[in-house]
């Protein structure tokens, strides 16, 4: 029996991706391994969003391959956005890989891999549109929680982004096919559900003509088992007020909201070809803050942007200090090659945008601090991640596994990983809370 692992990339999507073709390799005779050292053939599912998520993919290719030339492992494989983006150019300059296929093949991950341990290498780029939307996975996540897509591609046309040429025009799933997986997860004991796409709040445009997020969401709550539904990558045009109602009024819903706005000015959003300005954007937020009690709402800003002034970049500034975000993330803008972007004038220094994003963070990081203050006293259910020695690693409704903060509490009894306990908050640690277990 073969023994294959795989280092998935980038962001859940693709993650999912990764779980899909693990499935395959696992009912068809391979053994999956967790470690390089202990594979015969290594997977590397990447991702190519901006310069430094390529950077991490071609240096994550290069380590493994000096495991292939010490002769611990057979063969390597190359799938995900960076495969699908430069194509021959990896097999052309790193000889240790023996396939280097599209997200078009991901559903040959096995032939392709058969091939590799034999020493016939593959390139392969079939449409984008046979990447598997709806197909079993063998899920990567604790089994507590996991990730749920609905679409895959994107026809937002952002001008600063790559992500429709990667992954292609807007494609969406059947509603009861959703249902259908999210069920199957219940059943196998996932009680947290995080739903993903390049953009969620666009789901059932395509299949029924008509946003279907707020329904769906009403009959993911139906499934037992299923306690907290996250939602991630809502685009700001498109958060309805019946989404808002739906949010608010379901209980198993988290009030979590992931919803990307990039800038706040409005010359820089357009030349973005994105919507709004400082005014409209502080309207919805106000409006969600206003109908959904205890809005945790996490966002995430692009400086740096070709023209964007240091006039334009201290709006952006007055805007996190006015809204003050739960969670914030923020990231310099990337020249991605065949982006209208690309080719603007006033592009920026990169030491330039590295400094407004590190002045960004440094605001972003002061409100926390004083949120995390105000939580202190405050008692939350909290869904146990993992323990560390004497203490436990969870979350609130609060924060999404992966990418935010915890909460670090004690106990005086043994708890069980994935289920919920009330922590009464103690302290703050930089982002994380501290706390203690009130069973």
């Amino acid at each position: 029996m073969f023994k294959v692992g795989m280092i998935s990339l980038g962001c859940p999507k693709n993650q999912v991706d990764g779980e899909m073709m693990l499935d395959k390799l696992n009912k068809n005779g391979f053994q999956i391994v967790p470690n390089i050292e202990d594979s015969d053939v290594m997977i590397i599912n990447t991702c190519g969003f901006i310069e430094s998520a390529k950077t991490e993919a071609i240096e994550t290719i290069l380590e493994t391959a000096e495991y292939k030339k010490a002769g611990l492992i057979s063969a390597i494989v190359v799938t995900g956005c960076l495969a699908e983006r430069y194509k021959d150019e990896i097999l052309k300059e790193i000889p240790e890989v023996d396939a280097v296929i599209g997200i078009g093949a991901d559903a040959d991950i096995v032939k392709v891999c058969q091939k590799a341990l034999v020493g016939i290498q593959t390139s392969n780029f079939p449409d984008k549109c046979y990447l598997p939307l709806d197909d079993e996975r063998l899920v990567s996540t604790p089994p507590h929680w996991a990730y749920l897509k609905l679409s895959d591609g994107c026809d937002n046309r952002c001008s600063y982004c790559a992500i429709p040429l990667i992954r292609g025009e807007y494609r969406e799933r059947e509603m009861q096919s959703i249902l259908n997986e999210a069920e199957t997860l219940a059943e196998n004991g996932v009680k947290e559900l995080i739903l993903i796409a390049q953009d969620t709040t666009k789901y059932g445009k395509q299949i029924y003509g008509e946003y279907k997020l707020a329904e769906l969401l009403k009959e993911l709550c139906k499934i037992s088992g299923i306690e907290w539904i996250r939602l991630f990558y809502c685009y700001p045009d498109r958060v309805t007020d019946e989404l808002i109602e739906v949010i608010a009024s379901e209980e198993k819903i988290c009030s979590y909201i992931d919803i990307p706005l990039q800038h706040c000015n409005g010359e820089i959003l357009k030349s973005m070809n994105r919507f709004g300005d400082y005014n409209s954007l502080k309207a919805l937020i106000l409006k969600m803050k206003k109908n959904i009690p205890n809005l945790s709402l996490r966002t995430t800003f692009m400086v740096g942007f070709p023209g964007e002034t240091e006039e334009q970049f201290e709006e952006l500034c007055r805007f996190v200090k006015d809204i003050k975000f739960d969670k914030m993330g923020c990231f310099a803008y990337s020249p991605e090659e065949d982006t209208p972007a690309y080719s603007f004038e006033n592009q920026i220094d990169d030491a330039v945008k590295q400094k407004r994003a590190d002045v960004l963070m440094d605001i972003q990081y002061t409100i926390t601090e004083e949120a995390n203050k105000s939580k202190i006293g405050n008692t939350y259910k909290v869904i146990i991640d993992e323990k560390d020695d004497d203490k436990y690693i969870g979350r609130s409704y609060l924060d999404s596994p992966e990418i935010d903060s915890g909460i670090i509490f004690t106990s005086d009894k043994e708890l069980e990983i994935g289920s919920f306990v009330d922590v009464k908050i103690t302290d703050f640690d930089g982002y994380d809370l501290i706390g203690e277990c009130t069973l």
